[in-house]
């Protein structure tokens, strides 16, 4: 299959859509060119080059990590070791703060979201809490009322600027929400490709109480997660929804009883990560772009994204290997070339 699309489809491809999906293909891959609307844009490199890192809780005592972590630290990071490596948990410990989002804990983000967009070994991503009960609370309120009117915007707009920088992370990511996940919280959660949530977990946008709306995406993902009409409802509103409701709704795929340990969402989604960990690295990496992408454009759009996509994965060794593994009937051993 070649990388371009059709002459006659690109055609009806508006030109201001055009240049949006080519900023979008720079995900592709080094020196891929589209041709005929898109024929005048260069794949950047950059993001060809990002991957991820392990890390993670199991369900069983904790044991594998490649590092230990400080008590105090914010933000834990652990790379799972053994049949989890390759899957990356980013532990939010901000007890006293309710897990909500203050500079330094959005500056420790930050790091360690840009750290894992550049490492290969990383296939999953698991954000969960580290304190029971609570997900994120959302903004810190309390150092939020300590700034300066002109010091707001630029703060949301950090937080809203990681949040983008989880959405774009080029591997599977799936929030653990095993508490409360409120404002920010669920900001946060919708930016994951995948929601669990556990029975007893609370999750609203509700901003408006405070007079203000939404500023980490929640306007623009909630509707695009459970449709227009209900998204406005819930942020009108500032309701609250437990796990089961959220699932009625589509806004979290699965919904496991919470456990005497409070974990039943994190182990879910540890269970769903290591169904991702045999599959091709830079297939996975591809499929995520191909369905991001082509969620926000027409269909003869969407169906040249996903054409280009194709196309990146047709000269790797990982594919020559899978052909080699199903003819040799044996698990294939993908290296992410």
């Amino acid at each position: 299959m070649a990388a371009a699309a059709a002459p006659g489809a690109l055609g009806a491809v508006q030109a201001g859509r055009a240049r949006w999906v080519a900023a979008g293909c720079m995900w592709l891959g080094p020196g891929l060119r589209l041709s005929g609307s898109w024929a005048g844009w260069r794949v950047c490199p950059a993001v060809w080059a990002q991957a991820w890192a392990p890390t993670a809780w199991g369900p069983a005592p904790r044991r594998g990590y490649s590092s230990e972590v400080k008590s105090e630290d914010e933000l834990r990071v652990r790379h799972l070791e053994e049949e989890n490596r390759g899957i990356v948990v980013l532990g939010i410990n901000r007890a006293y703060g309710k897990n909500s989002f203050s500079k330094n804990l959005i500056k420790t983000l930050s790091k360690a979201v840009d750290s894992l967009k550049s490492d290969k070994k990383v296939r999953t991503i698991i954000i969960r809490s580290e304190v029971p009960g609570i997900f994120c609370a959302g903004a810190d309120l309390k150092e939020r009322a300590k700034m300066h009117s002109s010091e707001v915007g630029p703060f949301v707009s950090k937080i809203r600027a990681v949040i983008n920088d989880i959405a774009n992370l080029p591997v599977p990511t799936i929030a653990a929400i095993d508490g409360l996940a409120i404002g920010g919280g669920l900001e946060l959660a919708l930016a994951c490709d995948i929601r669990v949530a556990a029975s007893s977990a609370k999750m609203g946008l509700v901003e408006t109480k405070l007079a203000i709306i939404p500023g980490g995406g929640g306007t623009q993902r909630l509707p695009r997660a459970i449709g227009m009409s209900l998204a406005k409802e819930l942020i009108f509103s500032a309701r609250v929804l437990d796990g089961q409701e959220a699932k009625a709704v589509g806004l979290v795929s699965h919904v496991p009883e919470q456990n005497q340990e409070g974990d039943a969402a994190y182990r879910k989604a540890l269970d769903l990560a290591r169904e991702f960990l045999p599959q091709g690295p830079v297939a996975m990496r591809v499929a995520k772009l191909a369905i991001n992408q082509g969620m926000e454009v027409d269909l003869v759009t969407g169906l040249a994204i996903e054409e280009a996509c194709y196309a990146q994965t047709i000269p790797t060794k990982d594919r020559l290997e899978g052909l080699l593994a199903f003819k040799e009937k044996r698990p294939p051993r993908y290296k992410g070339e």
